[in-house]
């Protein structure tokens, strides 16, 4: 019997690794989950936040976990303390890092305290951690900045360098993120992208892109499922309002509950429902102009002026992007070289 079920199982497994080749589905690199197993390798697992014990740096560990997953209910725009409205909508940060920051391909929080401080392209200088949680909070969040000492800032760093407990300096874990998936050879399309969305995602997060709210807008209890556009929603300088970070998180993450491993948008239909949601309006981040001091640095979907390399700001929003990377790349060998880059 034991023999039979062995026999089956292994059945089972080359029968899922044939199905996964025949539908194109990478099994190599591109979707490695877990440090290689030789001999001797180190296994790192994300740590369990409810084994920490009940002491001062644990309970701040565990608010920081709380403004994550219910950012909207302790410094969100409606709470009763008005000098704690420091984010501008009803989101949670766990809306974009998926299960409070430890989902592969879901934006994760994991691994990232050792990085910091770092040089940011956007910013054009060193980066602090808490500079990178207040671009969060300033965009994504759409509202204003938290002051470094402030409780909720500590806390935000205690728990983000909790989800690094165990990382070697320089170790690259698996599934940071949002993926990596083929881009399209066209631009993407908002309006196959709008068939799309009535398809697969209406039910969650509305027809005017509004979400569901937990109860009534008058409460500072969130949303049950995010808006994506609208007043309540991201803003335009938001990580989350560039095409290739919202078609692969799309791709990776929804509908929601799907992950890496069992997509269910090909990657066609995830960049074309992701053009249908950032061609929708949203709140724009004033002085967006600055952002980039060093324009060859500029992501190629950075969906706002300028630009150093003369394309378009409709196909730096929609692609396709391996003319705007050839260029860019022909700049920089020309400023490389010493040479006065041509007029574009």
């Amino acid at each position: 019997m034991l023999l039979a079920c062995m026999r089956s199982c292994v059945a089972a497994g080359v029968a899922a690794l044939a199905l996964l080749l025949l539908l194109g589905w990478p099994v190599g690199p591109a979707v490695t989950t877990s440090v290689a197993q030789d001999a001797g390798a180190t296994i790192w697992t994300v740590p369990e936040i409810g084994a920490l014990p009940d002491d001062a740096n644990s309970r701040l560990v565990r608010r920081g976990r709380d403004l994550i997953t219910a950012t909207y209910a302790h410094i969100g725009p409606e709470v009763a303390d008005r000098a704690k409205r420091f984010a501008g909508n009803n989101l949670a940060c766990g809306n974009c890092h998926l299960q409070a920051g430890t989902k592969k391909f879901g934006i994760p929080l994991f691994g990232l305290f050792g990085k910091f401080p770092h040089y940011n392209a956007r910013l054009g200088a060193e980066m602090t951690i808490e500079d990178r949680l207040n671009a969060c909070m300033t965009r994504s969040m759409n509202g204003r900045a938290l002051p470094a000492d402030a409780p909720e800032m500590q806390a935000l760093v205690a728990y983000i360098k909790f989800l690094s407990t165990g990382v070697a300096p320089g170790q690259l874990l698996p599934g940071m993120g949002t993926g990596n998936m083929p881009e399209l050879d066209r631009a993407a399309d908002p309006a196959r992208g709008a068939a799309l969305y009535a398809n697969a995602c209406v039910a969650c997060h509305g027809p005017d892109g509004a979400g569901i709210r937990r109860s009534l807008p008058t409460t500072d209890l969130g949303y049950m499922m995010p808006p994506l556009w609208g007043k309540d929603s991201f803003n335009d300088g938001a990580g989350m309002a560039r095409l290739i970070t919202a078609a692969n998180f799309l791709h990776f993450n929804m509908p929601h509950g799907v992950d890496y491993l069992n997509p269910q948008l090909s990657p066609e239909q995830a960049w074309d429902i992701a053009a249908y949601v950032l061609s929708q309006p949203r709140p724009h981040k004033a002085g967006l102009d600055k952002d980039f001091p060093d324009l060859l640095e500029k992501p190629v979907d950075a969906p706002y002026g300028p630009y150093a390399d003369g394309f378009s700001e409709q196909q730096h929003k929609y692609g396709p992007f391996a003319p705007i990377r050839a260029a860019i790349a022909k700049l920089k060998a020309e400023k490389a070289g010493g040479a006065t880059p041509a007029p574009r």
